[in-house]
């Protein structure tokens, strides 16, 4: 019996879509405020949800003005009723432009991070 180069084509194939999403970064679905968006009034909260569960013991949402200042450094919560939503309470904010730093550990074990802007009319 020799070497069959399509059962080793396909092995190899279905070993690396295995593992590739085994070790799949996750990603920023959504969020409230939303990315780019304009509110009408000032949000209580900042919502994050992510494809995967976090880590909110390395987690971490920043609200900075439109200055760069860091307004709300907040610690992370997780909504109880889904483990791939974090949550950070923020103070009134006053007309403007804003911006939402994140970062996070997933269960994979790798830090991603991001940010998006909003504006509170």
């Amino acid at each position: 019996m020799g070497f069959k180069p399509v059962a080793a084509v396909a092995a190899m194939t279905i070993a690396a879509a295995c593992s590739s999403s085994a070790y799949a970064h996750a990603k920023l679905e959504a969020s409230s405020p939303g990315a780019g968006s304009v509110v009408e009034v000032s949000p209580n909260e900042v919502r994050l949800q992510f494809n995967d569960q976090v880590e909110p013991a390395f987690s971490k949402i920043n609200l900075l003005d439109q200055s760069g200042k860091i307004i709300a450094p907040s610690k992370v919560e997780l909504d109880k009723s889904n483990p791939k939503v974090m949550i950070a309470v923020v103070p009134k904010l006053g007309s403007g432009a804003y911006r939402v730093q994140w970062s996070t550990l997933t269960r994979d074990g790798h830090k991603v991070k991001g940010e998006f802007p909003f504006q509170v009319k």
